[in-house]
C-alpha cells in the first residue's frame, strides 16, 4: 500500500483524511499585506496555545471553533476589500481557473462548487471517487469501497499543488509576466465532517460573490459553479 501523508504542515497546520471532502481557499500570492497575515496567524496561535495549555475537557472542538473564527476573518479581509492586482477578476484568468478545477474533475476528485473571487478562490471537492470502485446492481452503477487504497492515490495537498501550479503558469503567460509568483503557497483546507456542515460550506461558496456585493444571486457570477445534480 502507499503510505500517505494525511498531516502536514507549511504555514498552517494541515488534516487530510483519505477520501475525505475538502473546502480549500487559496489565494494570490498579493491577496493581502503581510502585516494583516501575521496579526491574524498571531491570534489563532495565541488561542491554540492557550486551549492546548489549558486543556479543557472539550479542547479539541475548542480549537476547531478557533480555527473557524482565523477563516472567517481571513475570508473578511479577502472580501470586503479586495487587495493587490485582483487578476482572477479577469475573464481570461477566470477561464483558465475553471479549466485547471475541471481538469481532474471525476478522476481525482468528484468537483462539487467553486467561487472564483477577484483575488481568491474557494472549492469543494470530494476525494473518495479515487477509492471507490462500482457495481452495476439492480441496473444502477453503486460505489463501493476498495479493500485497499490504490497505489496511484493522489493526497490533497498534490492535488492543489497541480491545480496551482498549470493555472499560475498560462495566468502569468496570459499577463505577460515571468518569474512571478501568481499564488500563494499555502492554502486554508478543512476536511467536512458531517452532512451539516457539507451543506453550509456549499451555500457559503456560492454565497460569496453575493456577500461581498458584486451581484444579487449567485447564478450571475462568471465564476460560481455548482455540480449540476445538486442544482
Amino acid at each position: 500500500m502507499k503510505p500517505l501523508k494525511i498531516e502536514y504542515r507549511s504555514r498552517l497546520p494541515h488534516i487530510a483524511p483519505v477520501g475525505a471532502s475538502f473546502f480549500v481557499t487559496f489565494r494570490m500570492a498579493d491577496a493581502l499585506p503581510q502585516r494583516i497575515i501575521q496579526g491574524l496567524k498571531w491570534e489563532l496561535e495565541k488561542a491554540t496555545e492557550q486551549l492546548k495549555r489549558e486543556k479543557p475537557p472539550d479542547y479539541r472542538q475548542l480549537i476547531l471553533v478557533e480555527q473557524k473564527r482565523f477563516f472567517g476573518k481571513y475570508d473578511y479581509q479577502l472580501d470586503v476589500q479586495p487587495f493587490g492586482s485582483c487578476a482572477l477578476k479577469k475573464p481570461k484568468i477566470t477561464a483558465i481557473v475553471k479549466k485547471e478545477l475541471h481538469r481532474y474533475d471525476g478522476d481525482l476528485y468528484d468537483l462539487i462548487a467553486y467561487s472564483i473571487m477577484p483575488n481568491h478562490v474557494h472549492i469543494l471537492i470530494d476525494t473518495v471517487i479515487q477509492i471507490t470502485d462500482y457495481e452495476m446492481i439492480g441496473g444502477e452503477l453503486i460505489p463501493v469501497l476498495m479493500d485497499e487504497i490504490p497505489e496511484e492515490f493522489e493526497e490533497l495537498y498534490r492535488i492543489m499543488k497541480s491545480i496551482k501550479g498549470t493555472s499560475a503558469y498560462y495566468a502569468n503567460k496570459v499577463l505577460g509576466k515571468t518569474g512571478i509568483t501568481f499564488w500563494q503557497k499555502d492554502s486554508y483546507d478543512h476536511y467536512i465532517r458531517n452532512d451539516k456542515e457539507w451543506n453550509n460550506i456549499v451555500a457559503y461558496i456560492l454565497n460569496n460573490p453575493v456577500k461581498a456585493k458584486f451581484v444579487k444571486t449567485w447564478q450571475e457570477w462568471e465564476g460560481t459553479y455548482l455540480k449540476p445534480t445538486l442544482e
